[in-house]
């Protein structure tokens, strides 16, 4: 048992209600509780007195805390914790919102990269906070590569695989590409990808480039081989982490909170190695709720994440989608919505795979 579940266990009716009240008076408002407020609330008539000592006592086990000058309360993030442990009332997912997640999965179109991003909009605009997506490493077989210059510094790789599954990637070329270095490029590649994934063709193109180093041209060769780092997602412009809603906490936030949400979007820029956010999710199934400093991929902002892997078919953890904000979330609704959005996604990603 957690140090919050004992304290919570020996908590009185009284100190129970009390403390539930505060806190979800404050996650709903974002200001502090006061006694006088919690009179009118409270199931048995007690005076303000009473609730100031109840609450005193509550500060003195260090679930809540007393901002500033204010009369009221907040919850600490370890009363945050122990009231999502404990106490916390989840809801069911709305049928609006259900209509409105639903609506994303709607078409049967190949690109899934359009998918994500129609999912964590709806997920951002549902719950108000920033939406995260890691998107899963494609594994399936490629089944063609194709350059396609746009500009003198910018191109395009489009990557086909034989699930039907279509990446558009654009990206920095080496200096000096013409039309047929990229064409002897994909030529190339493509005779090598045949029946290989991603992973295993980057293994070996290093190898097929010094074996028929003589059958390259130099532009094509340095264009496969800049080439190699893109496709393995290193550093490139194409990522699995898929980040929607960023405004809405620029708009939710107080003056002072700013700074902490510029250093969460700082955080979330370089975070080129997103494996640690997957790794969140995958101790177990279903939902986890990171307040503040727990989240030790965000812990610099405070903010809270709620995240849940989504699966394919052989059950497999590849994915997760999840919420961040503020610690003032109403983790009740978001929770059922993130695990909603998390099975939907994975269910699709299955009923694809079948077709």
């Amino acid at each position: 048992m957690s140090d919050g579940s004992k304290i919570l266990a020996e908590l009185n009716d009284r100190s129970r209600e009390v403390f539930r009240r505060v806190v979800e008076s404050y996650l709903d408002s974002g200001e502090p509780v006061g006694s006088r407020t919690l009179t009118r609330s409270m199931s048995e008539k007690v005076s303000a007195a009473t609730i100031r000592n109840v609450m005193q006592d509550l500060e003195y086990l260090g679930l809540l805390d007393s901002p500033h000058v204010s009369a009221g309360r907040v919850p600490t993030q370890l009363g945050l914790r122990m009231f999502v442990d404990g106490l916390m009332e989840v809801s069911t997912v709305s049928a609006a919102d259900r209509e409105r997640l639903d609506a994303t999965l709607g078409t049967n179109e190949a690109d899934t990269a359009a998918l994500f991003d129609r999912v964590g909009s709806a997920l951002s605009g549902i719950t108000r906070g920033a939406s995260l997506v890691l998107a899963p490493k494609h594994e399936a077989p490629v089944r063609h590569i194709e350059f396609v210059q746009l500009g003198p510094d910018r191109a395009l790789v489009v990557l086909v695989f034989a699930d039907g599954h279509v990446e558009n990637r654009v990206f920095r070329p080496p200096l000096g590409q013409t039309p047929s270095s990229m064409r002897e490029a994909s030529n190339f590649l493509n005779a090598l990808a045949e029946g290989k994934t991603l992973s295993e063709l980057r293994s070996h193109i290093g190898r097929e480039i010094v074996a028929r180093r003589q059958e390259l041209d130099i532009l094509a060769r340095e264009l496969v081989e800049s080439g190699g780092v893109l496709w393995e997602n290193e550093g490139g412009p194409y990522e699995r982490l898929i980040v929607r809603g960023r405004a809405n906490l620029i708009n939710a936030a107080e003056a002072e909170e700013l700074n902490r949400i510029r250093e969460l979007f700082d955080d979330l820029e370089r975070k080129r190695d997103i494996a640690d956010f997957l790794e969140l999710a995958e101790t177990g199934e279903g939902v986890r709720i990171f307040i503040g400093s727990e989240n030790k991929l965000f812990s610099l902002s405070g903010s809270s994440l709620v995240v849940s892997p989504y699966m394919n078919a052989d059950r497999k953890i590849i994915g997760a989608v999840g919420v961040i904000g503020p610690t003032r979330l109403n983790y009740g609704r978001i929770v059922p919505i993130v695990d909603y959005t998390a099975q939907l996604v994975g269910r699709l990603l299955s009923d694809r795979r079948k077709g």
